[in-house]
């Protein structure tokens, strides 16, 4: 049996691990390669073939059972089209392990699935922190530090996967014994080759599953809950009117109440909505009780570059939202606020950035950078103060001069990084240096 891993970073280094641990033949390629990877070839015994040309990768495809890409491999890619031209079955890495843990001796472990355009690293990290309160040991996994087919070969007893878009698309089995999907908004069409495409991948979180299954859906998100119709499995929603929901001050499921938003570390719109889908999750499949989910939400405070709050200099608080790398996410952050100095733009994805100004009477002043500096203007033209700049430090300082006691300055770019930095955590990292130094310098100032 051979396969075809493209890609070569992580998640495709890892893939060629697993499958050369089940006996297969594996053949890499890649893009770019680089000595780095080429080294990387070499410690894993195969052959990196780079950017071939169309005859040699249809060849090289045909001689396949399967094809691996990694998931930087967009959907119109042509290693995808020479898959479809020869009928070999392209499958992602989750897909791998989940095939994998059906047949472990033993009997496969639950999975618990997360999906969505924004969200998806906080609820599964909500989700976690639930079942290790619950005494389980569990990892979160998929479109995170672990791939799928490295958490599977661990002593846990369950999974939480994150599964993007990218992984989603090239599924058939994958289940979870439930799965969340949160929301959709126009993202990663620079991967996909439409916004049907994109909708279709994420919707195949609940397309294998069985009527024992849970299949959770957003009730504010029409799409979302017009493909939560057609799930096979057992339905329930999350949110206003759902079956979990915010009532009053406490979270209450079908069960009773959860938990009250004041017992919980951080209570901002979104984190209420994202701790609803975890609780959810857990509770539906009997992994965790009430008690455990109070005890995960008294302690949880997010994970880096989602709205983190970095401290409060001057009466203004700075918080970081680098990770809002689209429009929806960046119009969740701009919600939990008012009275906002905004630091937004980035890298081009062309997607409409409208929805970032959905409420500008919360936004004060807006500071634009980077590629989509313009187009962030235009988005919120209405607001009084609108300011364009290119860099992230430029951008800081401007910000800084326009805050005033009990503002809130906030990065939350609603575009990708792409343009200036390698990831949205260098973009985040470079923020929380720049808010650090020029606060510095302020104070100093000030001193006797």
């Amino acid at each position: 049996m051979k396969a075809l891993v493209y890609g070569l970073a992580v998640t495709g280094a890892s893939t060629v691990r697993a499958l050369q641990r089940r006996g297969w033949d594996v053949v890499a390629a890649d893009d770019t390669v680089t000595t780095e990877r080429s080294a990387l070839a070499d410690e894993l015994g195969v052959v990196l073939v780079e950017a071939p040309d169309p005859a040699l990768l249809s060849d090289l495809v045909a001689s396949c059972e399967l094809v691996c890409p990694a998931p930087g491999i967009p959907e119109f890619h042509a290693v995808i089209q020479a898959a479809r031209q020869h009928g070999v079955e392209v499958v992602s890495e989750i897909e791998l392990a989940y095939r994998w843990e059906q047949v472990r001796e033993g009997g496969p472990r639950p999975m618990l699935a997360i999906t969505g355009t924004d969200g998806k690293t906080t609820t599964t990290l909500m989700a976690v922190e639930m079942l290790r309160a619950a005494g389980l040991s569990t990892i979160d996994a998929g479109n995170t530090d672990t791939p799928l087919v490295d958490a599977i070969e661990d002593d846990h007893d369950a999974f939480v996967v994150e599964c993007t878009s990218f992984r989603l698309a090239w599924t058939r089995d994958f289940r979870a014994d439930a799965a969340v999907w949160l929301n959709l908004a126009p993202d990663h069409l620079n991967w996909h080759e439409s916004m049907d495409t994109y909708e279709t991948a994420k919707a195949r979180i609940w397309s294998a599953q069985r009527p024992g299954d849970v299949a959770l859906g957003f009730t504010q998100d029409v799409t979302v809950m017009d493909r939560l119709q057609h799930a096979p499995s057992r339905q329930l929603t999350f949110g206003p009117g759902g079956d979990y929901r915010l009532d009053g001050d406490d979270l209450v499921g079908p069960s009773g109440v959860i938990s009250s938003t004041a017992a919980m570390r951080r209570s901002l719109p979104h984190d209420i909505t994202n701790a609803l889908a975890a609780a959810a999750l857990v509770l539906e499949t009997g992994l965790a009780d009430t008690a455990a989910i109070r005890r995960a939400l008294g302690s949880f405070s997010g994970p880096a570059h989602r709205l983190e709050h970095i401290g409060t200099w001057n009466d203004v608080a700075w918080y970081n939202d680098s990770k809002a790398t689209t429009p929806h996410a960046a119009a969740v952050a701009i919600h939990a606020f008012d009275r906002i100095v905004l630091i937004a733009g980035g890298k081009d994805k062309h997607v409409d950035l409208a929805e970032m100004a959905v409420e500008p009477e919360r936004v004060k002043a807006v500071v634009a950078l980077g590629e989509t500096r313009d187009a962030v203007a235009e988005a919120f033209a209405g607001v009084e103060t609108v300011e364009t700049t290119e860099f992230l430090d430029q951008a800081v300082e401007r910000a800084t001069a326009l805050a005033m006691p009990g503002d809130t300055l906030l990065l939350s770019p609603g575009c990708a990084s792409l343009d200036q930095y390698r990831s949205f955590e260098a973009r985040g990292d470079h923020f929380r240096e720049l808010a650090a130094d020029i606060n510095s310098r302020t104070e100093s100032e000030v001193s006797p």
